[in-house]
């Protein structure tokens, strides 16, 4: 199988004039943070939380605005990024579907309430609705298995859950 490449090397990042990286971040950084950790390095989980606290994602430029401020590269801001599923790299709804794959929930059925959101949302894993309103995406593991199978819309645990219950979760957002 042929490896398929892009020119990362000229790509564009998009711009907005105020920076995600507010003053008074960058003061907790070099106040707060800074000063806990040995490396500069150290403090990128720290900052990367505090951006998307702030914003509900990690955009391209905030990354970019994280390395200048830690004195690191971009690719290791972006390789940490995207390692954590913690992290969002683009925008979500404004309710997040999280629907457990571990082995316990796909035992219990964990397919058919995923498939169950899909259809009624018209998005697969990973994508939000037109509308802003929903997120669908699946976790290794919510750490419920004696309730499995299970799902977190937005930061509620629904535990023994079946698609219609999840369902009618969703019509109530």
């Amino acid at each position: 199988m042929a490896w398929i490449t892009k020119n990362s090397a000229t790509m564009r990042v998009e711009r907005r004039a105020e920076p995600y990286l507010t003053d008074d971040m960058r003061k907790k950084l070099t106040g707060e943070i800074f000063p806990r950790y040995e490396t500069t390095m150290a403090a990128l989980l720290p900052a990367l939380h505090m951006v998307q606290h702030e914003y509900g994602w990690v955009p391209k430029q905030a990354m970019l605005e994280i390395a200048d401020a830690l004195s690191i590269t971009p690719a290791d801001v972006l390789d940490t990024a995207s390692f954590y599923e913690e992290y969002w790299l683009k925008p979500k709804g404004e309710h997040v579907i999280a629907v457990c794959r571990s082995i316990a929930c796909e035992f219990c059925g964990h397919e058919k309430i995923t498939q169950a959101v899909k259809d009624k949302l018209g998005i697969d894993v990973g994508e939000t609705t037109d509308d802003g309103k929903f997120t669908l995406v699946e976790l290794e593991c919510l750490g419920s298995c004696g309730t499995a199978p299970v799902a977190l819309v937005d930061e509620d645990l629904q535990e023994n859950l079946t698609p219609q219950q999840l369902l009618q979760r969703i019509d109530e957002l």
